[in-house]
């Protein structure tokens, strides 16, 4: 199969995914083996493809120099979560074809970021689309590039993708997930999380709804009390950090 990037940037798929284990610090997902600033850097230098800049934040695809085979990626979560109606069109999402990417030519090109999240029941699934015109027509494929992150592939173009239970892979940035199950507890915080940094609920929020401040300060205050799964726990609090701080005491 050859995806489409930027309407005239391309990749075949390879059948060899990213033996990467994601990361999910709660705004975004990463699958890159790099472990500080540092390391980051070097790794934008020695690959090509999709990468943010200053006040330039699209998706971060980005693909080996030599081998032109995908080498690490960085998704965004969209600051817009779906209704409950429209993220129930997405169940009939294709199953998953693991496969990896190899650039057609060695050109960075653009990868915009998605802008609403559907969010599966329980948020099993956590699908970024490009908008919700997406879902009008049949999805053609996922395409797994790594351990539960697929693409989501339309007229061969890709046009969101998908990570798979988002909770078992909470973490800081440069961490590395436990590897143990998230407890149900956390799973029901990331939740909350998730309901609390998007819309509609975040405007409520900034705009000082006392329903959803009293959310916020709930779910900080469990959080912060949470004795098992700490380092999930850590992740989740650092998510809803600046709205604590900005928010939680009003």
């Amino acid at each position: 199969m050859r995806l489409t990037f930027d309407n005239d940037w391309h990749a075949t798929v390879t059948g060899e995914p990213l033996p990467i284990t994601p990361r999910f610090s709660g705004n975004s997902v990463y699958i890159a083996h790099y472990t500080d600033v540092k390391e980051r850097e070097r790794f934008l230098l020695a690959t090509f493809g999709s990468q943010e800049w200053l006040w330039d934040t699209p998706d971060v695809l980005r693909f080996d120099r030599e081998s032109r085979k995908l080498a690490g990626a960085a998704f965004q979560l969209p600051g817009e979560s779906a209704s409950t109606e429209d993220s129930a069109r997405v169940p009939v999402l294709p199953a998953v074809s693991s496969g990896g990417l190899r650039a057609d030519e060695l050109r960075d090109f653009r990868l915009e970021m998605c802008e609403v999240l559907c969010r599966a029941p329980g948020d099993a699934v956590l699908t970024g689309l490009r908008d919700l015109d997406v879902l009008d027509e049949p999805l053609e494929a996922r395409v797994g590039i790594a351990p539960d992150v697929a693409l989501v592939v339309q007229h061969g173009a890709v046009v969101g993708w998908s990570l798979t239970d988002p909770a078992r892979y909470l973490t800081r940035v440069f961490s590395t997930p436990d590897p143990s199950p998230a407890f149900p507890g956390t799973r029901r915080l990331l939740t909350e999380c998730l309901d609390l940094i998007t819309e509609p609920l975040i405007d409520d929020v900034m705009d000082g709804e006392p329903a959803a401040l009293a959310r916020l300060q709930a779910v900080d205050d469990a959080l912060r009390n949470q004795r098992d799964d700490r380092h999930r726990a850590d992740a989740l609090l650092s998510l809803i950090a600046n709205l604590v701080e900005d928010y939680g005491n009003w």
